[in-house]
């Protein structure tokens, strides 16, 4: 017999399915352009002091803020921070620095003290009139500094506190904003903690220290960054409350190189100013940097 050969029909081959297009998300794409826009517009301002940091007065004064570096960086910084000057040439920038923390941290640590003892004693004391007391005290952030300042300053003058940390701080410890934001945090507490406090026989104070301020680890880190800066950043207060060189901060040591009283032509030193104002943004940027997780669970975490 004759072998028969089968013959296996060719095997079909599968042919690749055609590539799907990505659809580019234009929403994903227009959020980070905005994002992008918007971290430009805050950075390139600081890149150019940086920049202009590093130049002499000269340079500054004929062709204004520069978009490259130059070769008096370290001088202008050394001379900013170590370099005795205004008109008494009694102040550097170190001590200028120096008053700026204690400005800032009093503030805060002030603010915070009085906004959790005012908080504690509207939620937690029967008081006939605490909703009213809340809402007097709200108000005050329609009243800002300026519209205050004038009574402010003959107290302060009248009790011989000028050109005194206790001048700077004390008159503007009082904050509605954290005791609105501690007063919404204590009544997120649950009754039944309260409870538990109140059968092993803890008192209002002792439930305040060792229950309500432990609890409240988020909330003061959030209201301590706030609160610093603000007391940072100040500049009416103290240039109306202190008149020795000895007390200025930061901010005001800033203007007082540019507005220096020269004699002939000489030109204020712009280069120190800029390098001066580089330090004085680096404190807050630190601390918002460092405590941004407490500062973000401070005022968003619901679960108490």
């Amino acid at each position: 017999m004759a072998d028969i050969t089968e013959t296996s029909a060719p095997a079909t081959r599968a042919t690749p399915a055609a590539p799907t297009r990505r659809r580019i998300n234009w929403g994903v794409i227009g959020d980070h352009a905005i994002l992008i826009a918007g971290s430009l517009f805050m950075l390139v301002p600081v890149c150019m002091v940086f920049m202009t940091a590093s130049h002499d007065p000269v340079t500054i004064h004929r062709e204004g803020l520069q978009w490259w570096f130059g070769e008096e960086l370290e001088a202008n910084f050394s001379a900013a921070l170590f370099e005795r000057g205004g008109f008494t040439d009694t102040v550097d920038g170190m001590r200028m620095l120096t008053n700026s923390l204690i400005l800032g941290v009093g503030f805060a640590i002030g603010k915070i003290i009085i906004s959790m003892m005012a908080a504690y004693a509207i939620v937690y004391f029967r008081l006939k009139f605490a909703t009213l007391a809340f809402w007097v005290i709200f108000t005050t952030l329609l009243l800002p500094l300026e519209v205050r300042i004038l009574p402010s300053y003959e107290v302060i003058q009248s009790m011989g506190l000028t050109n005194t940390y206790t001048g700077l701080i004390v008159p503007l410890i009082a904050s509605a904003t954290g005791t609105f934001f501690f007063r919404q945090f204590f009544r997120s507490v649950p009754e039944e903690l309260i409870e538990a406090a109140r059968i092993d026989g803890a008192g209002p104070l002792k439930f305040f220290i060792d229950i309500l301020v432990p609890l409240s680890r988020t909330m003061i880190a959030a209201i301590f960054i706030i609160m610093f800066v603000f007391g940072w950043n100040q500049y009416l207060w103290p240039t109306l409350i202190t008149t020795e060189e000895g007390f200025f901060t930061l901010v005001r040591g800033i203007r007082q190189i540019v507005q220096v009283i020269a004699d002939g032509n000489a030109i204020p030193e712009y280069g120190q100013a800029m390098a001066l104002a580089i330090i004085a943004m680096l404190p807050p940027v630190l601390i918002v940097v460092f405590f941004q997780n407490w500062f973000v669970k401070g005022l968003t975490e619901s679960d108490k």
